[in-house]
């Protein structure tokens, strides 16, 4: 554990139902000249879109819009929508939705003043000069976007699905009301509780050892999520239980709990390559890894690690074994996702097999090195060895 690190959270948060007082003295602070990004019909459906365009016109604003961001937003959305800010000289971008629509809100914000592709931001870390201001309104509480310096996008032609950190992608302002997220059906809100919780995990299980404080902010986060992403799956409009998601999903990625901690997540790289060459959804992909990872990866060394997570988060017996624990602790985790959240438990129930096994290996020692780190470093052949067992 080092003890040298900063800590820097600059997004401002209004949580609760303040859009309608806030909003537009938010927007007027960097200029009129507005545009609204998002996906599909949801946010007509519930209403957001109308409410929103309403208080920007009344505040004079012109407002503009840029819709169809997919899941896995596609780099070539970003290009696109980044033209239409120099053609309207846009002031600032609002992202109303979930991670989709809040990373490619970013990336259209970086694109505006960039001068080669989306892509390369991405994949070669081009800095702009500057990007435009990015306001979330969250829809949707799963990958944390409102609050954090990450875009992940995807090259379709190319079938690869990187992030991106700066702080320049941190949201200026998010809007956070958890009556956004009733709507959110009950497959949807299993998958990003999923993301949720692996965010969290994939710090927890950190190489790097010490901060007591963490690792029980980490624990209570993470028995969070398991508890009230049951509740949110069986009663949608459950108040308390999406306000608490909504929550964790903001605190689980802002920065706070990996604190001199690496940033490797080896599970969402491996994530990642899935969704690129098939486009599932994040969380369920992450869903299926994670027991398979936490199996792989376990022995002597790295028992005891499980062992606190099952007793703190899973209820399991203290008087185990560091084995016996770690391995009913994924077996909790496996009743969790699979009975509880009814997630199904297998790549192949998702259509996907072994083909491209090799080439996303491939992909992630380009891009992370050989071994990849993390927990245990994976040489190429071990992911493979992980991805199989996920079949």
């Amino acid at each position: 554990m080092s003890d040298l690190f900063v800590i820097n959270l600059p997004t401002k948060v209004y949580y609760g139902d303040q859009l309608d007082n806030n909003l537009a003295s938010e927007v007027l602070r960097f200029g009129k000249n507005v545009m609204i990004v998002y996906g599909g019909q949801s946010v007509k459906r519930i209403g957001v879109l109308d409410r929103v365009r309403g208080l920007l016109e009344d505040a004079g604003c012109n407002v503009y819009e840029y819709s169809g961001i997919k899941p896995n937003p596609r780099h070539s959305q970003c290009e696109e929508a980044a033209e239409m800010c120099r053609q309207y000289n846009v002031d600032v971008v609002i992202g109303i939705g979930g991670g989709s629509v809040l990373d490619a809100s970013k990336l259209i914000a970086a694109q505006r003043y960039h001068n080669g592709s989306a892509w390369d931001l991405v994949i070669k870390r081009d800095i702009p000069d500057k990007v435009l201001p990015v306001i979330a309104i969250l829809t949707n509480a799963a990958t944390g976007s409102e609050t954090d310096g990450t875009a992940v996008i995807t090259n379709e032609e190319l079938h690869r699905k990187k992030g991106w950190k700066n702080p320049l992608l941190v949201p200026k302002v998010a809007f956070t009301d958890p009556v956004l997220t009733f709507s959110v059906k009950p497959y949807v809100t299993a998958c990003g509780c999923a993301d949720i919780f692996n965010h969290v995990l994939e710090t927890y299980l950190s190489p790097n050892k010490g901060l007591y404080m963490l690792d029980t902010f980490m624990e209570g986060m993470m028995k969070t999520v398991v508890r009230y992403s049951v509740i949110a799956y069986q009663e949608p409009e459950n108040y308390e239980a999406r306000s608490n998601i909504m929550l964790a999903s903001s605190w689980a990625i802002n920065g706070f709990v990996r604190s001199g901690r690496p940033h490797v997540w080896p599970m969402h790289q491996m994530e990642h390559e899935l969704s690129a060459f098939y486009d599932i959804p994040h969380g369920h992909g992450l869903a299926i890894i994670m027991p398979r990872y936490m199996r792989y990866v376990l022995n002597g060394e790295t028992a005891h690690r499980f062992y606190q997570l099952g007793i703190s988060v899973f209820g399991v017996e203290p008087k185990l074994s560091d084995m016996d624990a770690a391995q009913e602790t994924i077996t909790r985790l496996e009743d969790w996702l699979f009975n509880q959240l009814s997630l199904t438990s297998h790549l192949s129930d998702l259509g996907i097999t072994a083909e491209h096994f090799q080439e996303m290996a491939a992909s992630i020692k380009e891009f992370s090195g050989d071994p990849l780190g993390g927990f245990v470093p994976l040489k190429g052949n071990q992911i493979i060895d992980i991805l199989n067992m996920c079949l």
